[in-house]
């Protein structure tokens, strides 16, 4: 039997395809562009994510030549979509949803901090409160969309947006009502009435089912066989939010396990018992053993994403390149910065080009490029954003531990991050962890089309995973450059201490 995994992400969905022994078959990714109408604001229409899960799985059917009745299921994680998309009672969009970069939510955010103790928020949901959070955003939308609002049946995420299209079927899962915040519960595993009062954010306009990651939500629909070249019928499995899916993929199912899941924004986190909360931190029920695990992570806002952003603004001769050659553009740039040593010859970058997430937790924060000369070149810009990076992951993994979090010496880095042997490096001499990767560029869909053989019995129990799961050769730390690493970091944080207030003036004007 065959099973497929599907991951919208943030600028792109991939699909896998593996057997029961989790062997690769084949996969298909596609891309697109996330709206941004105006500093710090980040929004997607919904029908891109659709179009995208239709098209790889599709891609992945013809390619891989298997007979569709020998597919046991599909399973689907996303984005954290935020504020989910608003629909009406006919599941059409009423309003772009407010994906998890959006920082719009200021004066909400401020509101919650000013009406609500954080003792009563995070004693109810094992969070506090940031503009990252759906709530504040679903807050935004009724504050500043009135006319929206009042015809608003439910928030639906992502994933669960495009299951309910493959399936007719309307639910949600555990990690992605958790990462809500705010209105969940995260003892009881279920909306917190209370919560949902105090916001202004009624109940019924969140999903009235709840589900496990590996529970099948409905069947594929007519439509969608023949769209996608699928067997009607064939199971859609709940999924969860990329993150912990991500986790899964590497085979994550203890305490000290940790992972870092490097796309266009990084979430390093780990699994225990719920002993462990911080409201530095984001924490929501895990993607296996839904009712027992927490995963905790920390996310911030930009990591592959910064990368990018420099490809495209100022890479233009390497993209040129990668054009007529087909080598990456991304690798042209790496080969450039290869002589420059650790430190980049004193370039830091506060990589806060979206504001940020944990453990700052700053909607004003921004991307800064701090000690420049006339001596330095492009080059040493791109390698101070790699290691800004791997920064900001030492700085979320500094506050794990200090909320009791047992981290083994060896990190997980899963993600498009972790192509880059030379950018993993980079990683591991920054944080003092060795870097474990998988042997395939898998993440989320692979975890996703484990979660699809649970689902449906394909598999028998969560401890499998680890069965499909192999490893490269583990990059480790370059104690020298670690040490060098450790004044630049120093640097860093005092960066951030010594210019927020300055950035919070230039918010506001």
């Amino acid at each position: 039997m065959y099973l497929l995994g599907t991951d919208i992400g943030t600028q792109g969905t991939k699909t896998v395809m593996v057997n029961e022994k989790g062997e690769f078959i084949t996969d298909a990714f596609q891309e697109y562009e996330v709206i941004t109408p105006r500093p710090s604001w980040a929004e997607q229409w919904p029908d891109v994510w659709l179009e995208a899960v239709v098209k790889t799985i599709s891609e992945c059917v013809e390619k891989s030549k298997v007979d569709p009745r020998e597919i046991a299921g599909l399973a689907i994680s996303g984005l954290y979509g935020g504020s989910g998309i608003p629909v009406d009672e006919e599941i059409k969009p009423l309003y772009p949803c407010l994906i998890w970069m959006d920082r719009r939510a200021r004066e909400e955010t401020q509101w919650v901090k000013d009406h609500v103790p954080q003792e009563k928020i995070f004693g109810i949901t094992g969070n506090y409160v940031d503009s990252y959070y759906g709530f504040t955003k679903m807050m935004w939308i009724r504050n500043n969309e009135p006319e929206v609002w009042k015809k608003i049946y439910q928030f639906v995420t992502p994933k669960d947006y495009v299951v309910y299209h493959l399936t007719d079927v309307l639910a949600t899962d555990y990690s992605s009502a958790g990462n809500i915040g705010g209105v969940f519960d995260i003892r009881k595993r279920t909306w917190s009435e209370e919560m949902c009062e105090i916001l202004g954010i009624p109940k019924r306009m969140l999903p009235d089912k709840i589900l496990k990651s590996s529970d099948i939500v409905g069947k594929l629909n007519a439509k969608f066989a023949r769209e996608t070249g699928l067997q009607e019928g064939t199971p859609v499995v709940s999924g969860g939010i990329d993150a912990p899916v991500a986790q899964l993929s590497a085979g994550v199912l203890s305490e000290g396990e940790h992972v870092a899941m490097a796309g266009t924004s990084m979430c390093w986190g780990t699994v225990h018992g719920g002993q462990y909360l911080t409201p530095l931190l984001v924490s929501f029920p895990y993607v296996v053993y839904d009712d027992k695990l927490i995963y905790t992570f920390g996310g911030s806002a930009t990591s592959g994403g910064l990368a990018r952003w420099f490809r495209d603004q100022f890479g233009k001769y390497e993209k040129e390149v990668e054009k007529n050659t087909g080598i990456s553009a991304y690798t042209l740039l790496e080969l450039q910065t290869q002589d420059i040593p650790p430190g980049s010859e004193g370039v830091v970058v506060l990589p806060y080009f979206m504001g940020e997430r944990s453990p700052i937790w700053d909607p004003d924060a921004r991307g800064t490029i701090f000690g420049l000369s006339l001596y330095h070149s492009r080059a040493h810009v791109y390698r101070a954003m790699l290691e800004a990076a791997a920064y900001s992951l030492r700085h979320n993994m500094e506050e794990g531990i200090k909320a009791g979090l047992k981290l083994d010496p060896e990190c997980w880095i899963v993600g498009g991050v972790a192509r880059s042997s030379f950018w993993v490096q980079i990683f591991a001499d920054i944080t003092g962890f060795d870097m474990k990767r998988l042997s395939k560029d898998v993440e989320a869909p692979f975890g996703d089309a484990f979660l699809a053989g649970l689902g449906t019995g394909v598999i028998d129990k969560p401890e499998r995973i680890k069965e499909w799961v192999d490893f490269r050769p583990t990059i480790k730390v370059n104690q020298d450059n670690h040490h060098i690493y450790d004044q630049y970091y120093s640097i860093y944080r005092e960066l951030y201490e010594n210019t927020k207030a300055t950035m919070k003036k230039l918010a506001d004007i």
